[in-house]
């Protein structure tokens, strides 16, 4: 897995931050979370292909994390896109699909399925779960989660014990198919040990602290979370349905997250200020960092 933090400033840009949007690398896929304006430039600066992106996760439909998405969308088109895209986001998604085929001379040419969800799992495979939950903002907001699945561990030494042969038997029983060995039946609970936690990334969008995003968050590997304010502007936070660096650390801490990450910073503040923030935040949870343009990290 791979995080990429195309933009990470909240209303207002600088140059040094850009409007929200957050690429994540992982199970053969690219997926992008909010796509404000300048996204696709950012992209650039990055090893992230927008033409391998398969799904977008929309938090909420303030300008600051939605206007990149037609420039991104036709951009793709005229690259010659063919493969399909999903683009998830709360009620009001397809207002946004109107709006984006109806500006100006729009050329899309590739197949884009708009889908309007609301909180619970979103998506499902083999291999990873997505879950969408309402939180608290000034319009309908939603945060995500992606949590990885993995396979209980292959007690090997267990399974030659048990007679079996080591070869294509062992993967069988691994995905949970039971197998014949001298005419006994072997089962998968013979041989898998504790179910194993996979890693999971939680995004927050915008939000004010609420037992809804620890609920989300819980065990998180990492948590990107919303920290717009300084604790010592907690009222301008609690008017506009943000939070500071405090709410986002007890976030961290209250849903058990292993990091937490500083994102959706105002660009009033100067780095003395955004000093300030981290170590505000690290005072209720070390283990936090802040969020910076182009910013990788690998899990």
């Amino acid at each position: 897995m791979e995080i990429i933090f195309l933009g990470t400033s909240s209303a207002v840009h600088s140059k040094e931050r850009n409007h929200p949007s957050i690429a994540l690398k992982a199970f053969g896929d690219v997926m992008l979370f909010d796509c404000g304006e300048g996204t696709q430039r950012q992209i650039l600066s990055t090893k992230v292909s927008p033409m391998k992106i398969s799904k977008i996760f929309i938090t909420h439909y303030h300008g600051d994390h939605i206007l990149g998405l037609p420039g991104l969308l036709q951009s793709m088109s005229l690259h010659g896109r063919e493969t399909p895209l999903t683009i998830y986001g709360p009620k009001g998604l397809k207002n946004i699909k109107n709006a984006i085929y109806s500006l100006g001379y729009c050329a899309i040419e590739y197949p884009i399925e708009f889908i309007e969800i609301d909180s619970g799992i979103i998506e499902e495979t083999e291999e990873y779960v997505i879950t969408a939950q309402r939180v608290k903002h000034n319009v309908p907001c939603l945060a995500y989660s992606i949590e990885e699945k993995k396979k209980p561990r292959f007690l090997r030494e267990k399974a030659i014990e048990l007679g079996v042969p080591v070869g294509p038997a062992f993967g069988r029983l691994h995905n949970g198919e039971e197998v014949e060995v001298d005419g006994k039946i072997i089962k998968p609970e013979q041989v898998l040990g504790e179910p194993r936690k996979g890693r999971k990334i939680t995004y927050s969008g915008d939000t004010r602290p609420c037992e809804e995003m620890i609920s989300l968050a819980k065990d998180s590997t990492v948590l990107i979370h919303e920290s717009t304010f300084i604790e010592k502007e907690k009222s301008n936070a609690e008017e506009h349905a943000h939070s500071t660096s405090i709410d986002a650390a007890y976030i961290a801490k209250d849903s058990n997250s292993k990091e937490l990450i500083l994102t959706h910073i105002s660009t009033r503040y100067s780095k003395e200020y955004e000093e300030m923030m981290l170590n505000e935040a690290k005072e209720v949870f070390e283990n936090t960092r802040m969020a910076k343009d182009l910013m990788e990290i690998e899990l």
